[in-house]
């Protein structure tokens, strides 16, 4: 391989081993193959640029408008000119996407999901690091200066996590920065020779001579590149450490909502992020604990927050304004008097392991008594702590009202107010379409919006075959929603947010509200919340009732009496029966887990006992164990089976390397080159004989490798020069030996099938040499220890045996 080919490969690898540290930003993290497969597209196009033409401005835009391509055909293909050109459209929505990712960046904790739009700020970043690690390291030689983009990728990837960088992230992009470094410092020296550096080396028949001279030390170029990469190392210690705290999302453990005074808006983190990791915790436990005056506590959902933004890749909490908790609620949007209602008042506590800044509360809530920082959100009902305030350990009372709409009320309800309308019923242009062909044929047969809503729950409650599973993967965009109606399996989030997005297609207003279930009743009239009683639910909105809430999820929660469709004369005889499910292990509970997920442990879900905001080292990713018994794993798997193709190539290049400018340097690489064509013989199935003289052994050589013209002719070319380094009184230096030997490898590969090309690249049968090798260097190793044991064991009885002095 070429020095530009070792630099380009080493680029490659130093750039994906860089982007390693984004690994734990994101869950799932397929978004790396994509970007290794880009990145090499992108220095394969710069590679084949070089091959032909050195100018470098060509090879970069040339690689530019490779990568450029490949976003496009990966990204916004259906925008594009004939699927891969970046036409208007194409650029357009690069926006939109990246937009929308910058958005979730701003809303999710990590592992953020990966969504388009940060899948493509993560594709789009390494790609661009990669072509500036390669215009830099290949295309102009100068690798040092490489590692400012590399710690850049590092950097931002140890400011997003807080500073919390694993160390296997930096030591992996380290590796890849060094690793560059000495393959520019090799490509360097091999365009010298052998450097002076004192006395040559003593030679040995069959090895090359290159290299400094011992007791030398480094060369000038060396020593340049290993101060580069200390000093470099050390800035990418040292950034991540003075990286100031960002706030918002992925940028905050925490997150902050509002400011000071009636002002600020809500950024918070998405609480869906760690739902399916709370209903599959290995083990229940208490959460909420509360006491209500409620004749029945089957409808008491407590409810954190509101998802009103659907933009084809989840369900959001719109940027809304947020002031000062008033004394006294307003009255809920869309409820009118005509609805009948009792007012009843909850005291909650929250334990201190439930740290999250969403307050649990009824719906809707009237008046909250609770100390502390809370903020207001009139649109969604919702509290939101303000300044770092949590939930941990808060008592609080809170009445509420138990709303009793008719199935006549319900049906009877006039068209929502415009504005409202035309914002909860929005849905992305990519919807597919058998969402609202779907929907359309479920309610088919109903004469107004209460009855679509209806039909809607009984079909995936009942009547569609669906079933509940919380180990389906929780995809929330439109794809998601699409494959959830074809498998007819999930768990709360598709059912809450598939149902909703179908009535938005009805034009029936509709948001996702979050919260928990309400419990399982205790003794002395208490009720308790656990960790598995986190749920999702539509909320659909009916001028004169306002927001209403449907359960579309089998075996979870209870079905509100006014979509059922007769009437029950009582009440249930065990109101938190339909709990049972959510409070003991179900059939389709996962396997236990091992550790608490990132996400839970980020909104104080996990019952740690650290400190609130503490982040244990290994809640950033996976844990190290595991990444190294799968790096382990790859390695071997990739590695081992090259092994003897990557010795063959290194020993070839140092065989035939650059010639040296003494006598004995020409001896000594005229030598080289006679084994190196010896060992390729040898791996096309022609043993070696050292008993035979080198012209004796061209001739078997042709003879058995069916050589012919400039093959056989370089042979004997070879042999000579052998011949005359060995016997002749002042040996002369021979010209181009090397490419003799390549035309003696060509001759030898087209004599045989491609079955024994392969066996020759892939297994050669001179790579037992190395096998030797190890075998002389422990007999010589085990040799020495025994001759110094002797030494010291004569000593030792030397000693013993001396006399002692005879006295007067």
């Amino acid at each position: 391989m070429s020095g530009r080919g070792r630099l380009a490969l080493c680029a490659f690898a130093a750039t994906l081993m860089a982007a390693g540290a984004l690994l734990p930003l994101v869950d799932p993290a397929t978004w790396i193959a994509q970007a290794a497969v880009l990145v090499a597209l992108q220095s394969g196009a710069g590679a084949l640029v070089r091959r032909w033409s050195s100018a470098r401005a060509l090879t970069v835009a040339v690689q530019a408008l490779v990568a450029l391509v490949a976003l496009t055909v990966v990204f916004v293909r259906d925008h594009a000119v004939a699927g891969f050109l970046p036409g208007p459209d194409a650029v357009r929505q690069f926006g939109v996407l990246l937009t929308t990712g910058a958005d979730d960046v701003a809303k999710y904790a990590t592992p953020a999901p990966e969504t388009d739009g940060i899948r493509l700020m993560l594709v789009g970043g390494v790609l661009v690091i990669g072509l500036a690690v390669d215009v830099l390291a290949v295309t102009f030689r100068s690798a040092a200066p490489a590692g400012l983009p590399l710690l850049a990728l590092y950097s931002v990837a140890a400011g997003l996590s807080g500073g919390g960088a694993s160390w296997l992230w930096f030591l992996l992009a380290a590796v890849g920065y060094l690793l560059l470094l000495l393959a520019e410092g090799r490509d360097r020296l091999s365009q010298w020779g052998r450097v002076f550096g004192g006395a040559p080396p003593a030679t040995r028949r069959g090895r090359g001579t290159g290299g400094p001279a011992p007791g030398g030390g480094p060369v000038a170029p060396v020593r340049t590149g290993r101060r580069i990469g200390v000093v470099a190392l050390g800035i990418a210690l040292a950034v991540p450490a003075v990286l100031p705290s960002l706030g918002g999302g992925l940028l905050d453990t925490a997150g902050a909502a509002g400011g000071e005074g009636g002002g600020g808006t809500i950024s918070a983190v998405n609480p869906l992020v760690s739902l399916q990791d709370n209903l599959t915790q290995p083990e229940d436990r208490e959460v909420l604990r509360y006491r209500t005056n409620a004749e029945e506590t089957s409808g008491m959902y407590l409810r954190l927050v509101a998802l009103d933004q659907f933009d084809g890749t989840s369900w959001k909490t719109s940027q809304r304004p947020i002031g000062d908790v008033p004394e006294d609620l307003p009255r809920p949007d869309g409820l009118n008097g005509g609805v009948a209602s009792t007012e009843i008042t909850t005291n909650i506590s929250a334990s201190d392991s439930y740290e999250q800044k969403w307050l649990p509360l009824p719906y809707p809530a009237t008046r909250v008594d609770i100390g502390g920082r809370w903020r207001y959100e009139p649109a969604g009902r919702m509290l939101v702590g303000d300044e770092g305030q949590t939930t941990k350990g808060v008592q609080y009372s809170v009445r509420s009202l138990v709303l009793n709409p008719t199935r006549e009320q319900l049906a009877k309800a006039p068209a929502a107010p415009e504005a409202l309308a035309r914002e909860y019923t929005r849905v992305p242009e990519g919807l597919p379409q058998d969402v609202k062909s779907t929907a359309l044929r479920v309610t088919k047969d109903a004469a107004n919006d209460y009855e679509r809503a209806v039909k809607l729950q009984d079909w995936f409650a009942v009547e569609g075959g669906f079933r509940y599973d919380t180990e389906v993967s929780s995809g929330t965009g439109v794809t998601a929603i699409s494959q959830f109606l074809k498998n007819k399996e999930g768990f709360c989030i598709h059912f809450s947010f598939s149902m909703a997005a179908m009535a938005r297609t009805l034009d029936i207003p509709a948001r996702v509200a979050v919260g928990f279930t309400p419990g399982a009743p205790q003794s002395e009239g208490v009720m308790s919340v656990g960790i598995r009683d986190a749920h999702a639910w539509p909320e659909l909105y009916f001028e004169g009732v306002g927001w209403t809430r449907f359960e579309p999820t089998p075996t979870r929660g209870s079905v509100p009496e006014y979509t059922r469709q007769e009437t029950p004369t009582g009440r249930p005889s065990t109101p938190a029966a339909p709990e049972e499910s959510a409070t003991t292990a179900p059939s389709a509970q996962p396997s236990v887990q091992e550790s608490c997920p990132p996400q839970a442990r980020r909104l104080g879900e996990c019952g740690d006992t650290e400190e609130p905001g503490a982040v244990a080292a290994g809640d950033t990713g996976p844990p190290w164990g595991t990444i190294l018994l799968v790096a382990g794993t790859v390695v071997a798997v990739v590695l081992i089976p090259l092994l003897p193709l990557l010795w063959r190539v290194r020993v070839r290049a140092r065989r035939l390397g650059t010639a040296g400018r003494g006598a004995e340097d020409a001896a000594a690489r005229t030598l080289a080159v006679w084994e190196e064509v010896l060992d390729t013989a040898w791996d096309y199935g022609i043993p070696p004989d050292e008993s035979q003289t080198p012209r004796r052994t061209a001739v078997r050589l042709v003879l058995l490798g069916k050589l012919e013209g400039a093959p056989a002719e370089a042979v004997h070319r070879v042999a000579d020069a052998v011949e005359q380094v060995l016997y002749a009184p002042r040996p002369r230096p021979a010209a181009g030996l090397a490419e003799d030997a390549t035309r003696v490898r060509e001759g030898l590969a087209a004599g045989v099938g491609r079955k024994h090309r392969l066996r020759a690249l892939l297994a050669p049968r001179s790579a037992v040499r190395v096998v030797w090798a190890l075998s002389d260097r422990w007999t010589a190793l085990t040799t020495r220890w025994a001759d110094q044991r002797g030494r010291v064991v004569a000593r030792c009885s030397t000693l013993l045996r001396r006399p002692s002095r005879q006295r007067g």
